[in-house]
């Protein structure tokens, strides 16, 4: 990361000296408690101020709206105190003159404007631009007290400079001289509007594979759990061999010696005395449904646990794709869509052309659902690693070749988990064959009449 040092900043106010002298402050927002964003006009021109005071990003710039949408600003419907006091004394304002103290990295905005009287008062914003020290402040020029700051410095924090409505303001003192050391940006606003933007996505991201891997690790403890009997057969084997033989046998015997004609060989059974031949057989036949209902609700949960760890794994997957802060939005919302507002869907997937055709590769769950629910017809080739997470890959195609198949069973692979193996299986079959189960996890599809190829 560079450093925006005090010869950028100088650099920055010469360049910008004749748009902000004379200009008026028009409107004054501040989406957190770090950045906050100036409309400015000027010789009928309005541009967008962003001071950003971050410790990691501690920037100002004019921000053009691209960059506007990089920064994933959003404006809190409630402003912040400081931002009130701001807007109090500084909107419609005009910036009298702009200033950089010498080898500081602090820029003043001087504003003339006027008070509850009328009377016409001078006015400093301060802004400074120091790493961890970063920190707006508004005070009144012609007494040097604090209005109000973006952070307020008690004694605790700074003995030699504390910072809060109704104190002097006062410049910082003992600065290390490798504060002004660094190389220059020629542009700003580009450099961390970029810088903000990727840190945003490492974060989604972040917080995204933190929370699948959480429900991850829940279906795996589950499935582990989840085990049952399968010998529950012999109960219904024994309620066969005790009706085959209630002529041959008493009732209320503590046991009777049968022969099993099904395995050929003679067992004994060990029985309740205090119930008959038939009570004990039906007891069996009972242990026997009650056996069978438990292990197949026990293999349609683990089969649904099953389903469900591939499905993250998928999601998994799709999140180490993502590059770009919409797509990451689209998994978030998929993985918790309480907590996410409901997003539009938009189809920005693009498709690649080979050999004059059409391929489609998804992305993420979403991207695969659209490509099997709305993009694909009966006679179009899907493509999937086998029994490995990875993108649909679509290609639409009436006969393809043997070596545009083969190509898009290159594409499923890159586009895989299996993408740097050595071997990898790579299945597909025409879109007719494939099946979209009901209340399935989205993108899951079951398939038919497939080929694989092995890459």
């Amino acid at each position: 990361m560079i450093n925006f040092n005090s010869s950028m900043l100088k650099k920055w106010v010469e360049e910008n000296a004749d748009f902000l002298n004379g200009a008026r402050i028009q409107k004054i927002q501040q989406p957190t408690r770090r950045d906050f964003v100036f409309g400015i006009r000027n010789n009928g021109e309005t541009r967008k101020l962003y001071i950003n005071i971050n410790p990691q990003y501690y920037h100002i710039c004019f921000m053009s709206k691209e960059n506007e949408a990089k920064r994933l600003i959003e404006i809190p419907q409630k402003p912040p105190m400081f931002c009130m006091l701001l807007r109090k004394y500084l909107e419609n304002a005009v910036i009298a003159r702009v200033n950089q103290p010498q080898y500081e990295r602090i820029l003043e905005f001087y504003i003339e404007t006027y008070n509850e009287l009328s009377e016409k008062i001078y006015l400093c914003l301060a802004i400074e631009l120091m790493g961890k020290y970063s920190n707006v402040i508004l005070y009144n020029y012609d007494t040097n007290i604090i209005l109000g700051c973006a952070h307020n410095v008690g004694a605790e924090k700074s003995r030699e400079r504390e910072m809060a409505g109704g104190l002097p303001y006062v410049y910082p003192s003992g600065r290390p001289n490798q504060w002004y050391q660094g190389e220059s940006v020629d542009n700003i606003d580009d450099y961390y509007a970029q810088a903000i933007y990727n840190d945003k996505i490492k974060k989604l991201k972040s917080d995204c594979i933190q929370i699948v891997n959480r429900k991850l690790k829940k279906d795996k403890a589950s499935l582990k759990k989840m085990r049952v009997s399968d010998d529950f057969d012999k109960y219904r084997l024994y309620g066969d061999l005790i009706m085959a033989n209630l002529y041959n046998c008493q009732d209320y015997s503590k046991s009777i010696n049968v022969f099993d004609y099904e395995n050929n060989v003679e067992i004994r059974i060990e029985l309740d005395e205090t119930q008959t031949l038939k009570d004990n057989a039906n007891r069996f036949y009972r242990l026997y449904n009650k056996g069978k209902t438990a292990y197949e609700k026990i293999t349609e949960l683990s089969c649904a646990l099953n389903e469900n760890i591939q499905y993250y794994e998928q999601i998994l997957y799709s999140l180490e794709l993502a590059s770009d802060f919409d797509e990451l939005l689209e998994i978030k919302s998929e993985i918790e869509p309480e907590k996410t507002q409901k997003i539009q869907q938009k189809s920005q997937l693009e498709p690649i052309e080979l050999d004059g055709c059409k391929v489609y590769v998804g992305k993420n769950n979403r991207q695969n659902d659209l490509i099997v629910s709305k993009l694909s017809r009966d006679e179009d080739y899907w493509f999937h690693t086998k029994d490995c997470a990875g993108s649909h890959v679509l290609l639409k195609c009436e006969n393809p070749s043997d070596s545009l198949i083969l190509e898009c069973a290159k594409l499923a692979k890159q586009y895989s988990k299996g993408s740097l193996s050595s071997k990898v299986g790579v299945i597909y079959t025409k879109r007719k064959y494939l099946k979209k189960p009901p209340k399935a996890n989205l993108g899951y599809v079951t398939y038919k009449n497939e080929r694989e190829i092995i890459l």
